[in-house]
């Protein structure tokens, strides 16, 4: 197995303060709790931002100011949000893309999301990866859903995805496909060789989800935008969850991948060196 990447979830478009008074807001905060999350064992970081008021926001400014002080204080790859929050427009949610990070999330389907609807009509969904490729973004496909993947494979034939290909399923959302072993072996089950994939357990769907990650040769994301919670009662902080996950992996004998080995796994292009060649293999 490829060393374990671990993807620190840390902020979020949902929570609030008052669910967890660990939560970071500012870039400043959101900054610190990624290098945090970093030295327990983190390599990607994985980030929303919020304005003045604590709310959702896509902003390019504020996507900006927290990237570099994260860049200032660790060598994480840092992947942004495009979903943003239910309701934004797609010119909102595309605006930290403009900024060239290294990664960047691109959902491949509509979904009910709790009591909202993540939309995301294939229309919306070849922008999106265009703008990816115009800016030289790696996408992580985000997977609600079985059908996500059809339509992911579908952009690459297309030729709106190139290079590796990397899938995160996202399990346990209201709505979406559930959280156990049979569901994400049906998931892995339909990626084409090659490509690599994280799974991100919703809520107490966290910690059960990691081990499997961990045991079936994927990778595991953690963090505060998908679970509050270390143990029933006691709230979490990013770095423990993210600790907790680099532990179980030590006991089964699985080392984590720092940044850089990260950036090898995934085939992220070295920009003096030009892009990676595909390793994936997708039937014609």
């Amino acid at each position: 197995m490829d060393k374990l990447i671990i993807t620190a979830a840390l902020v979020g478009a949902e929570v609030t303060r008052e669910d967890t008074p660990h939560l970071p807001v500012t870039p400043e905060e959101i900054a610190e709790q990624a290098a945090e999350a970093c030295e327990a064992g983190a390599s990607i970081a994985h980030i929303h931002v919020r304005d003045k008021e604590g709310r959702p926001s896509q902003s390019r400014e504020l996507y900006r100011e927290t990237i570099e002080a994260i860049q200032k204080r660790c060598g994480m790859i840092i992947q942004v949000s495009t979903g943003g929050a239910v309701g934004m427009t797609p010119e909102d949610r595309l605006q930290p893309v403009t900024l060239s990070p290294e990664m960047a999330t691109l959902t491949t389907g509509t979904v009910n999301f709790g009591n909202g609807v993540f939309h995301n009509p294939p229309g919306e969904i070849r922008q999106f990866a265009d703008s990816m490729q115009q800016h030289g973004v790696r996408p992580e496909f985000e997977i609600f859903d079985t059908g996500m993947i059809s339509t992911a494979i579908a952009l690459v034939k297309e030729g709106l995805v190139t290079g590796h290909l990397h899938f995160d399923f996202v399990m346990g959302m209201p709505g979406g496909i559930p959280a156990d072993a049979k569901h994400l072996l049906l998931l892995v089950d339909q990626l084409p060789a090659g490509a690599t994939w994280t799974v991100a357990g919703i809520g107490r769907n966290q910690l059960p989800m990691a081990a499997l990650g961990v045991t079936l040769g994927g990778h595991v994301r953690v963090g505060l935008e998908d679970n509050l919670y270390y143990r029933k009662g006691e709230l979490a902080t990013n770095s423990q969850l993210v600790a907790r996950v680099k532990r179980l992996a030590a006991e089964l004998e699985r080392p984590v991948a720092t940044p850089d080995e990260a950036r090898r796994i995934l085939a992220l292009p070295n920009k003096e060196e030009g892009p990676c060649e595909p390793i994936h293999t997708i039937p014609k």
